[in-house]
């Protein structure tokens, strides 16, 4: 229990402990009627059988070491929240991270090379980026992914904060084994419901799980194949342009404002290079690129690499809702499948501060008017940029990330 409650602390994630006189066997037993009562009747509806059924909850109980549990009849008071550190980006491109990813993803750029060429041909994803992902989400098949998927969806369909998400997840669970995707005992999960090796939640694998090879069925589990195709399938539908990179790492004068970062200040890369943005590689951008549009990102504002990203790195967003999750995809991908090395901008020495310290200031930037897109303790673009706006309209240096300083004279 302690790992879970480790990793969900450092995400940052809500964690409620049961009274200590919880009755968890009378919860149990409300937890069977509610499988019998609530979830048999809706999985019946939605065409799953019976056997099906009983082969998913077959001897299954509640899973308490999960986060984010409300026990019925709990009496645990106002919720309580565990602020992670709010840490250096940097820290999310760890060594071991970026190399592993890579030097296993060009062993599969080899191994799968007919299945990554034919998914290309498919949707127009590129390879390197499906492997990118791949790597990143379950270390290309090699990561353990240990949990019963029924078990967890079910805990937290019937007691979590998001019972009524989880509880559709879990009715969509029930769809993918009754399709016969998986065999039984294959339904693995990771503790939030995420499936198999692309880490799907049920719903999405219903959306855009494919079949790689051929055999009628789309797992996602045990089939490398599908994994690929499923990627693939996903990214396309999601709006990937084909033919466009994802983004190129650049230099930023001074002249120009690291408050101009977000997608919605996008404007034709051509204008970027008029302003004197550049690409660190010394080589031009790409003709085709030039009068498509292009956004900058910069992660840990003056205080790291700067990137001009296309609508492709938002794809890649779309699949985890995260800039230096969309930033190691692209960047590993691009070791796979170009041998590039480390960005050239160098990490700083930032963070260290506590989310609660960055909610702060995100609420005290509201209250000035800025939209900092929710003061939830993570620095995203429009935090970023609500500070580099700040700085600027105070007479400051624009830097566009959070110091102790700026909690001090923002924090409400």
């Amino acid at each position: 229990m302690f790992r879970q409650i480790l990793a969900a602390a450092l995400m940052g994630l809500t964690l409620v402990a049961p009274a200590v006189a919880q009755d968890r066997a009378a919860v149990e037993r409300q937890f069977q009627s509610w499988l019998s009562d609530t979830i048999w009747p809706a999985a019946r509806r939605a065409g799953v059988s019976r056997e099906t059924f009983q082969s998913a909850f077959g001897g299954v109980r509640l899973d308490w070491d999960l986060p984010d549990l409300v026990p019925p009849g709990s009496t645990t008071g106002p919720r309580r929240q565990r602020q992670a550190e709010f840490g250096n980006p940097g820290r999310y491109f760890n060594r071991g991270s970026v190399d592993g990813a890579t030097s296993v993803g060009r062993q599969m750029a080899r191994t799968h090379a007919n299945t990554l060429a034919a998914v290309t041909r498919a949707t127009g994803v590129p390879g390197h980026i499906i492997l990118g992902i791949w790597g990143r989400e379950s270390g290309y098949g090699r990561v353990d992914i240990p949990h019963d998927a029924f078990r967890v969806l079910g805990t937290k369909g019937f007691m979590s904060r998001r019972a009524e998400y989880f509880t559709g997840e879990l009715l969509a669970a029930l769809r993918i084994a009754e399709a016969g995707h998986a065999p039984p005992g294959a339904m693995k999960s990771s503790w939030a419901g995420a499936l198999g090796q692309p880490q799907f939640m049920p719903s999405n694998f219903l959306e855009y799980a494919a079949d790689g090879n051929g055999d009628g069925r789309a797992d996602i589990w045990r089939s490398e194949a599908d994994t690929i195709a499923s990627i693939g399938n996903y990214l396309a539908r999601h709006g990937w342009q084909a033919g466009r990179d994802w983004g190129f790492e650049v230099r930023v004068p001074d002249a120009v404002s690291c408050a101009l970062e977000g997608p919605d200040r996008a404007r034709p890369i051509a204008d970027w290079v008029a302003a004197g943005v550049t690409r660190v590689s010394g080589r031009p951008f790409p003709d085709h690129e030039l009068r498509q549009p292009g956004s900058l990102l910069m992660p840990a504002g003056r205080y790291g690499p700067a990137f001009i990203v296309t609508p492709n790195f938002y794809v890649l967003k779309d699949y985890n809702n995260s800039d230096l999750y969309a930033l190691f995809v692209g960047h590993v991908g691009d070791r796979i499948a170009y041998g590039v090395g480390d960005f050239t901008g160098r990490w700083g020495d930032v963070g260290g501060l506590m989310r609660s310290d960055v909610a702060a200031m995100q609420r005290g930037l509201e209250a000035l008017g800025h939209d900092v897109g929710g003061a939830d303790g993570l620095a995203g673009f429009k935090t970023r940029r609500s500070i580099g706006a700040w700085q600027q309209a105070n007479g400051r240096a624009p830097t566009c990330f959070p110091d102790a300083g700026l909690v001090r004279a923002l924090a409400r």
